[in-house]
């Protein structure tokens, strides 16, 4: 499994509509669970970003469809970021010889 981070911002529709947000996190939820993924860790936060996801999914194809529904839904827009385990990190890093 491929981990990426999502940044996630309310639209102005979700801002609206934000006492709602919990439940379409839950739709998220089992959506990203239905393609085989998952979500790892979800925060609420302050600053440039509404809300940062830590989510799996089997590779790059399914977690770019899962952004466009979770966008297509008018709510949230989403900015992805795939991740490179420590592991990883270090083995690019070794490989530059």
């Amino acid at each position: 499994m491929t981990t990426y981070i999502l940044l996630l911002n309310w639209t102005e529709q979700g801002a609206r509509n934000v006492r709602e947000s919990p439940k379409r996190l839950d739709a998220a939820k089992k959506q990203l669970g239905d393609m085989g993924g998952s979500f790892k860790a979800f925060y609420l936060t302050m600053g440039e970003c509404d809300m940062v996801a830590v989510v799996e999914a089997p590779d790059d194809a399914v977690l770019a469809r899962f952004a466009l529904m979770l966008s297509s839904g008018g709510s949230v827009r989403t900015r992805t970021l795939k991740a490179f385990p420590e592991f990883a990190y270090r083995e690019i890093i070794s490989s530059l010889g």
